[in-house]
């Protein structure tokens, strides 16, 4: 699971240069697109990114959280005549959970291992990496009339593949043959997981960057956002137990999160409200006045249950935001 969350730490950029958008309509992904998943993912997200390069942070943003892999990739991508930071407008992924002990249910087992796939919108020209790959030569990889380009070297399980000139998925070769088997009606999309595919309906649209997980993710989720509630054997009981979280963002003069967790009950989602501004005065406390900026944002959190949901909203200005970063608060130490 680490492996692969370091692999993809790049996504989290994505998500953060979404959250400090200039203002903006909530991100709304079309139904086509989200029907090109299979049906597998247990982890879908969005992030409208068509503003994000205005910010005058981004580029120390980036910096600070991009692993060097994925500055190579980004290189390599340049060299083969596609500018990630132009040509991308929407960005949407999934994660397929692996790694689950015998017998047990995939949507809510917390897994130890994943796979990505994902999709990337904007305006590319296919036939200039085609043309690169070709000079260079390259390994392409052919699945039907697709071409699947690895990155990371001919070894790696990483690929992406043109679906067209407006449209670039990539991910583990397993998934995007899914994806691709997905669009011959072949296999199940995502509509076909009702669990995912109704959060998805209710988060899409909600906010510049959104992201929803289903039993299995929520309860990973939790554990990485809040260790503190590790201190509470409770607060790991009801932890086990969440059925669903929902994180949405939205942006203006400043930043608006709204987290969501789905507790088993009414009466749950009460004890863990409790807990969790418990384990948040604890982190309050360790902070101190070494990060002002995130003390203030620990201090504006808002925590109300609301019947079996877990709400928590934080609110950041533009100001607080430059010094979370001049801290190195994103940074994944990767």
């Amino acid at each position: 699971m680490n492996h692969y969350r370091k692999i993809f730490a790049a996504t989290a950029v994505l998500l953060v240069a979404g959250m400090f958008c200039p203002p903006a309509r909530g991100g709304t992904l079309g139904t086509d697109v989200i029907g090109m998943f299979p049906q597998n993912v247990a982890e879908f997200a969005y992030a409208d990114l068509r503003q994000a390069r205005s910010l005058p942070w981004f580029p120390q943003l980036k910096q600070q959280m991009l692993p060097p892999r994925f500055q190579q990739f980004e290189k390599f991508l340049t060299t083969a005549g596609i500018n990630p930071d132009s040509q991308v407008e929407e960005l949407a992924w999934g994660l397929v959970p692996g790694g689950l002990p015998a017998g047990a249910a995939a949507s809510t087992a917390v897994p130890t291992s994943e796979e990505i796939v994902g999709v990337a919108l904007g305006s590319f020209r296919p036939e200039t990496a085609e043309a690169f790959f070709k000079a260079q030569k390259l390994p392409v990889v052919k699945v039907r009339d697709f071409s699947l380009y690895p990155f990371g070297g001919a070894s790696g399980d990483l690929y992406f593949v043109f679906i067209d000139a407006n449209t670039a998925a990539f991910g583990q070769r397993a998934q995007l043959e899914k994806m691709i088997a997905v669009r011959y009606g072949e296999e199940p999309s995502l509509y076909a997981n009702s669990e995912l595919s109704q959060l998805v309906a209710s988060a899409n649209g909600s906010g510049v960057v959104w992201t929803v997980m289903s039993a299995a993710y929520a309860r990973l989720a939790m554990q990485q956002l809040a260790p503190e509630l590790g201190q509470f054997p409770q607060a790991q009981q009801l932890v086990a137990k969440l059925r669903a979280l929902s994180i949405e963002i939205t942006a203006g003069t400043g930043v608006e999160a709204h987290f969501n967790a789905v507790c088993a009950t009414a009466d749950d989602a009460n004890t863990f409200a409790a807990l969790l501004m418990a384990g948040l005065l604890y982190k309050r406390f360790q902070v101190g006045s070494s990060n002002p900026d995130l003390a203030s944002m620990l201090d504006g959190m808002r925590i109300a249950p609301a019947g079996d949901t877990l709400q928590l909203s934080l609110s950041l200005t533009n100001d607080q935001v430059g010094g979370l970063i001049r801290h190195n608060t994103f940074a994944t130490g990767l």
